[in-house]
């Protein structure tokens, strides 16, 4: 069985693509799109320039599971995340103009070495891990599509 995964979800966006990439650079718009049970934590000082860092931490009951992410790779509309920890992969977000709005892509990529918690992942998280990034995406929108002249 492979441990591979990868999960891609695109959306429509009434909103430039500058519009649509503020809601990935700027951290306190993040956290208005990003799922109420994930908290992100800059290490060291908030950014998106190739090499920074942060902790997403899974909100449960009695463990917060956490990943470090690393930027990768940066360029104007493209971020794409390599996590650490209880998996390893990549999360890819792109922005690409589409006439009057945007076409955002994220694509999430992960492999899990530990038996255990892929059959748990397997089992219990993903298929709620696929609805929760169209519902994502649809936050995401929401957010991007309020902006004006946000900066």
């Amino acid at each position: 069985m492979s441990t591979r995964h990868v999960f891609e979800h695109s959306i429509s966006v009434r909103a430039s693509a500058t519009d649509v990439e503020q809601c990935l650079t700027h951290l306190d718009l993040m956290h208005r799109w990003l799922n109420p049970a994930l908290r992100c934590e800059p290490i060291g000082q908030w950014s998106t320039d190739v090499g920074a860092q942060s902790r997403f931490m899974i909100q449960l009951p009695f463990k917060q599971p956490t990943l470090i992410s690393t930027v990768v790779e940066r360029a104007p509309g493209l971020i794409v995340w390599s996590f650490q920890g209880f998996f390893d992969g990549r999360d890819r977000w792109e922005c690409c103009p589409d006439g009057a709005s945007t076409r955002l892509l994220n694509r999430f990529e992960f492999e899990m070495s530990n038996p255990v918690v892929q059959a748990g992942f397997n089992w219990f998280a993903a298929d709620w891990t696929k609805r929760d990034m169209a519902a994502q995406l649809r936050r995401l929108k929401q957010v991007a599509e309020t902006l004006e002249n946000y900066c």
